[in-house]
């Protein structure tokens, strides 16, 4: 936040308003194009629709018909603090702008008692602006909590979080969540059309080509301030060249590299991981391997991709390949010992294995209703004869009696009861017929039918403790 933009005291000289700003030829291009109505807003339809709360904030003349809290949640580059500014701009309202990276609980409250000071010794109303909210702490959001209880300040907040995970449930509360979109097509090419003609941008100084400006789209990732912040370097590595049009190449030149749209802490990472796992699970080797490069190239922790290809190992594959958790295996402790970037190439040949594998979570699902019985109760006690029978006075209490050792079979397996009273006869693991576990399935059919026959698969063994 600009030092001398905005002024906490009630009696400071007036702030620089937002039309000074968009004057301020210094000012990156994204923040001279900053809409200064909501007629000049591109995009958010809903959000903007007659009737909705930033309608009334900016329209409303009795603050007691306008919300007291508003929460922008949406991903970088659709428009959160541009909708901020622009409730600023409507009415006589101080505006205050803080960062949730920078300002701590103490400049919170002294904020608060400056607009409440404001409020009643002037009549006037202070909009609080707070990028970044999810960054604040518990207590930093408490301290928020008076102030919009009694609408001592206008809170607008925003957020690329998602607020029900990242913002506490009283504030929440006291608060309207607007969900902003990602711009469309239209939207962006009309960004790019202005950002060229208007004034306050380039005013026609270049031209755009239509291969770049379809690179150009491409590589801002839908985020209208990274597709501005392009142009501009576009249009200045041009102007550098003497000329006066934007090509794919010059644009390839000022611009190396595509927005990614992920947060390591937010929703992009929940979002990315699940269409990665669930990817490799429905067997799409392609998606799979964009998924990972997505992580890789956000930096996501290279440990934290490789115990998910080793879960999905286990989850999603299973016995149908037992060999494909050996290889994620190996690829994990290749990724710690290597690191990045030659850690990928391992990764990369585990989620191949994994993603054109068989599948079969028959394994897992077995031990989760075997652990649903144990939750409920079943199967309490150990038959007698599989009891331990090596101390003394565990003969005279019949533990071991009976007990056959499968190993003296001729097949290595012997007819008796291994399951507690009550689970006798129940299947937990139920092989597909897919890959290894084909083969796997007929062992167990025939392993069932022996373990659960009236007499002894083989003559009867000696008996071991």
């Amino acid at each position: 936040m600009d030092e001398d933009l905005f002024s906490l005291a009630g009696d400071a000289p007036t702030p620089r308003t937002l039309s000074d700003r968009n004057r301020d030829h210094r000012a990156p291009l994204a923040v001279r194009m900053r809409p200064r109505t909501l007629e000049e807003v591109v995009g958010q339809h809903a959000a903007l629709e007659p009737g909705s709360p930033l309608r009334r904030l900016v329209s409303s003349d009795d603050s007691r018909t306008a919300p007291s809290s508003v929460i922008l949640w949406g991903p970088p580059g659709t428009g959160k603090t541009t909708l901020a500014y622009v409730v600023a701009q409507s009415g006589d309202r101080e505006f205050v702008e803080v960062s949730a990276v920078l300002a701590g609980v103490k400049e919170v409250r002294e904020i608060v008692d400056q607009a409440r000071s404001r409020l009643r010794t002037v009549g006037r109303e202070t909009v609080l602006f707070v990028d970044e909210v999810h960054r604040f702490s518990k207590s930093q959001q408490d301290a928020l909590l008076p102030s919009v209880e009694n609408r001592w300040v206008t809170l607008i907040a925003a957020t690329t979080e998602n607020p029900y995970f990242s913002v506490i449930s009283p504030l929440l509360s006291r608060s309207i969540v607007l969900t902003l979109e990602s711009l469309e097509r239209e939207d962006l090419d009309t960004l790019v059309d202005r950002a060229l003609a208007d004034e306050r941008g380039l005013d026609g100084a270049v031209t755009l080509t239509a291969d770049a400006r379809e690179a150009l789209l491409r590589l801002g990732g839908g985020d209208a301030r990274k597709i501005l912040t392009s142009l501009e370097a576009a249009a200045a590595a041009a102007l550098m060249k003497e000329s006066r049009e934007i090509d794919a190449a010059t644009l390839a030149q000022a611009v190396n590299r595509a927005a990614l749209r992920y947060d390591r802490a937010g929703d992009q990472h929940y979002d990315v991981t699940s269409a990665f796992i669930k990817s490799m699970r429905g067997s799409d080797v392609d998606a799979s391997l964009h998924y990972l490069a997505r992580m890789i190239e956000a930096g996501e922790d290279p440990r934290f991709i490789a115990r998910r290809v080793v879960i999905a190992a286990g989850e999603e594959v299973g016995m149908a390949d037992p060999a494909a958790l050996q290889v994620a295996v190996a690829a994990m402790q290749a990724v710690q010992m290597l690191g990045m970037p030659e850690g990928r190439i391992p990764l990369a040949q585990a989620v191949v294995h994994i993603a054109t594998a068989p599948k079969s979570n028959a394994s897992y699902t077995a031990l989760d209703a075997a652990i649903a019985d144990v939750r409920a109760g079943k199967g309490q006690g150990v038959p007698a004869h599989l009891r331990d029978a090596h101390y003394s006075g565990a003969k005279t209490l019949g533990h071991g009696a009976g007990y056959q050792y499968a190993h003296d079979a001729p097949h290595g397996v012997v007819a008796q009861q291994y399951a507690p009273d009550d689970l006798v006869g129940v299947d937990y693991y139920r092989p597909t017929g897919h890959g290894h576990e084909e083969r796997t399935a007929r062992r167990v059919e025939a392993l069932r039918r022996i373990l659960r026959s009236p007499g002894p698969a083989d003559p009867p063994p000696p008996r071991r403790a």
